[in-house]
């Protein structure tokens, strides 16, 4: 068989897939927008750059995820990335919480930059972006962002998720 051709591979279930992918670490993150029904958010394990030329972000968002269509109708995202000791934001994005929609954004805990997404206060760092591009494949669209602001706080611990768990 040559070098890239993966014919006869067989894929791995999902319970395998998530085992092997939770061998990374990944900062939690929370990806948000404003829509018309109001601030929506979810949480981003799958955001990450692209690139810096020009700029741009890449986000994972299940079909079935409530928040894709204010990303959509917005056409703007933030990345949030949490500090240590933000466990209840990752709990109330990722449907551990009985909260929903624009009632999980507590007022006093949210700001914004420039496209009007909301940027958690007390984030390691948060990525403001303009919609540029989606593409949808196996019931996932995977949305590309071109990054207009950011903020950074340099003397924030990042919360970040490792093997079902949080590392110190």
């Amino acid at each position: 068989m040559a070098a890239g051709d993966d014919s006869a591979a067989t894929p791995i279930d999902a319970k395998s897939f998530w085992q092997a992918i939770g061998q990374r670490a990944v900062a939690a993150t929370i990806v948000t927008a404003t829509g018309s029904d109001g601030p929506a958010g979810l949480l981003g394990l799958s955001a990450t750059h692209v690139t810096n030329d020009p700029p741009t972000m890449l986000v994972s968002i299940d079909s079935k995820t409530s928040a894709l269509a204010s990303v959509l109708e917005a056409k703007h995202f933030a990345i949030n990335y949490l500090p240590q000791g933000a466990e209840d934001i990752v709990d109330l994005f990722s449907g551990k919480s009985p909260l929903k929609g624009a009632d999980r954004f507590e007022a006093g805990r949210w700001s914004m930059l420039t496209t009007g997404a909301p940027v958690y206060k007390g984030a390691v760092g948060a990525i403001d972006c303009t919609l540029d591009e989606v593409i949808e494949r196996h019931g996932v669209s995977i949305v590309l962002g071109r990054a207009v602001a950011f903020q950074a706080d340099a003397g924030a611990a990042p919360l970040v998720y490792f093997r079902g768990g949080y590392l110190d």
